[in-house]
């Protein structure tokens, strides 16, 4: 059986932020659809968008500039920790060889209150490279992935209400 080849992967979608923003929301990478959507949770089994729009009592978005509204609107930001690394597919436990994103591009420019991690991946590579360089926690909110099916759609939303500042 022949093995997967990792690939060394830039982050290609730019931060989704302004400057009303209040809560950052970090995922780890984004995944092989998320990729080729060029946009956030791209992967239709991701719950991330029925958790956000069930939060504000919104319909679920289905475009990216309907996401993009659903965030703003709520002075929310979207980006990931992750700037490039190698990784197999989307599998976020075969990640190597990381680089961060700058999150300053986003500190600087809006007043984030609270920084949040979807998922455990998130927080580990947050907590090991970005929290001592920026002196702030994150709080770790279950993931919205697939993979995470420990958690209902109703524990998700209950748990992400957090992020409403």
């Amino acid at each position: 059986m022949k093995s997967k080849k990792h690939i060394k992967i830039t982050h290609p979608i730019e931060p989704l932020f302004n400057e009303h923003s209040r809560a950052l929301i970090l995922g780890s990478f984004p995944s092989v659809k998320s990729r080729e959507e060029m946009f956030f949770y791209g992967h239709a089994q991701n719950r991330f968008w029925q958790v956000i729009s069930s939060i504000f009592k919104e319909p679920i978005p289905k475009s990216i500039e309907e996401k993009k509204k659903l965030i703003l609107s709520h002075n929310l930001a979207l980006w990931d920790v992750i700037a490039s690394c190698e990784i197999v597919g989307s599998s976020d436990s075969s990640i190597r060889n990381v680089k961060v994103n700058d999150l300053n591009r986003i500190l600087s420019l809006a007043k984030i209150e609270k920084i949040f991690v979807n998922g455990k991946t998130a927080k580990k590579y947050y907590d090991k490279y970005i929290k001592d360089i920026i002196g702030r926690e994150a709080i770790c909110l279950p993931s919205t992935s697939p993979a995470n099916a420990m958690w209902s759609l109703d524990e998700l939303t209950e748990e992400y209400k957090q992020i409403i500042i």
